[in-house]
């Protein structure tokens, strides 16, 4: 089974355009897709129930927002609480259709290869950026290359949303984090949740992505102030330890 798991903020625009996508994509497994819906305003899930199969696709969500890491950890719980097989696979994605579905079936070859997690990656060689501002790559560069060296991570791209996992490796970091898959809310629990991966021994790999910001209707939810302020938090919470 691979279950699809994409938070979602309030992308009633974008939905129509991931269901295209998502569509084309011809997989001989079992599919699943599970929307983490964290507080929309807008219309997203009358949206996602008017284009998703009913029988194919579930909604998770208070209503209340409270930031991308918490949908994720939210939508890994559900899973783990569904998933029946060790080589069931979790696919974590945007909803707004800047993720490359056309590396899926590289980074899903990999995961059978017998990778614990595959990362889209802008700074893999080969990836890159097309629309996007100077100060988010400035940042987003410093940050990786801070996390790398003080983590001493091996990986280039650290906060992407677009990745393969084993649902294997999710039930480990549950297991060894005593239930805390992710505790982080905000975008830097892709750090969290992938230093958690390393630190439980996961085989990683990167495979070169481009980021096709020209492909979202809306502005992107990430607030750059707010984001780098909560990965120093992060750095010194850990560092602490």
């Amino acid at each position: 089974m691979i279950y699809f798991l994409i938070p979602v903020y309030n992308e009633e625009a974008n939905i129509p355009n991931l269901h295209r996508e998502m569509s084309g994509l011809h997989l001989n497994d079992q599919v699943y897709f599970v929307f983490a819906d964290d507080g929309s305003s807008d219309n997203s899930k009358s949206t996602i129930a008017k284009y998703f199969d009913e029988t194919r696709h579930v909604v998770l969500g208070d209503g209340v927002n409270r930031g991308p890491g918490a949908a994720f950890n939210t939508g890994f719980k559900w899973i783990l609480s569904q998933s029946l097989a060790d080589d069931d696979v979790v696919v974590t994605m945007e909803a707004d259709c800047t993720s490359d579905i056309s590396i899926l079936d590289t980074m899903l070859v990999l995961n059978k290869l017998g990778y614990d997690l595959v990362l889209a990656s802008v700074y893999a060689q080969g990836g890159g950026f097309d629309q996007t501002s100077f100060i988010r790559k400035f940042i987003s560069a410093a940050a990786n290359f801070l996390y790398r060296f003080l983590f001493d991570i091996k990986v280039l791209t650290l906060s992407s949303f677009y990745r393969v996992y084993k649902a294997s490796l999710i039930k480990k970091i549950n297991q060894t984090y005593q239930g805390e898959i992710i505790g982080e809310s905000g975008f830097v629990s892709m750090l969290e949740i992938l230093t958690k991966a390393i630190w439980c021994n996961a085989k990683v790999i990167e495979v070169p992505m481009q980021l096709h910001s020209s492909r979202r209707i809306g502005k992107s939810k990430m607030k750059i102030l707010k984001t780098t302020i909560a990965y120093f938090r992060y750095l010194i919470k850990w560092k602490s330890r």
